[in-house]
């Protein structure tokens, strides 16, 4: 986990441990987020009635890390399993869809710079619907691209040198919510596996999402 050669608070790289666990193929989409709004009459997104991110199978965006909670939550009580958000050590080592070490979810060569889906438009004005997207070697896809994903830990970018080896949960507190993935807003549309972003939890940005984590035995 982690990337001497990256940002500072990549580094130290270490080896974590992680139990069993599923992760969901894509981000939670507007379509099961919709279905999850007409149960609980819970707040709509900040951005739910703009068109740009309105498409049944985009990511649902302008949620906060609270309300990805309480959406994780209520999977728990529908189906009885332990769904939650994935911790960042999870988040990482999904990434990299079993290639030991992968710079990105694809393996080491860097994304193409022009002409590829990698380098979109400056102008792009929404996320992609998930419907399109190529899986790394986990069957997971949008693992580096499209929206932020929030994870459950707190960031701190000391952490990983006094990280535990077996299933590191982030620092106890904080101030800001460890995020993972690339960005429709960004120019370079993929980030590494490593790299980590952050932002406080009551948010609500338009390129920001999560994906739901299940705990296994």
């Amino acid at each position: 986990m982690g990337d001497d050669a990256g940002r500072f608070d990549e580094r130290p790289a270490h080896e974590v441990c992680v139990g069993p666990f599923a992760l969901g193929m894509f981000p939670v989409t507007n379509r099961e987020y919709e279905a999850y709004l007409a149960a609980t009459g819970a707040p709509e997104p900040r951005f739910w009635r703009d068109a740009r991110f309105a498409h049944p199978m985009q990511p649902v965006v302008g949620v906060s890390w609270f309300e990805a909670v309480d959406y994780c939550a209520w999977l728990c009580a529908i189906t009885g399993q332990v769904y939650r958000l994935p911790t960042e050590a999870e988040r990482e080592w999904a990434a990299m869809g079993g290639l030991p070490r992968a710079r990105y979810p694809w393996g080491n060569d860097e994304p193409p710079l022009v002409g590829d889906w990698a380098r979109g438009p400056l102008g792009q004005q929404q996320p992609a619907p998930v419907s399109g997207a190529a899986p790394n070697g986990f069957g997971l896809c949008h693992m580096g691209d499209n929206v932020h994903e929030w994870c459950s830990d707190w960031w701190d970018p000391r952490y990983y040198a006094v990280s535990p080896v077996e299933n590191p949960q982030g620092p106890a507190a904080g101030a800001r919510r460890a995020s993972r993935g690339g960005a429709w807003r960004h120019e370079l549309k993929f980030s590494r596996c490593s790299a980590r972003s952050s932002i406080p939890p009551h948010l609500r940005y338009n390129d920001y999402g999560f994906r739901v984590a299940l705990s296994a035995s």
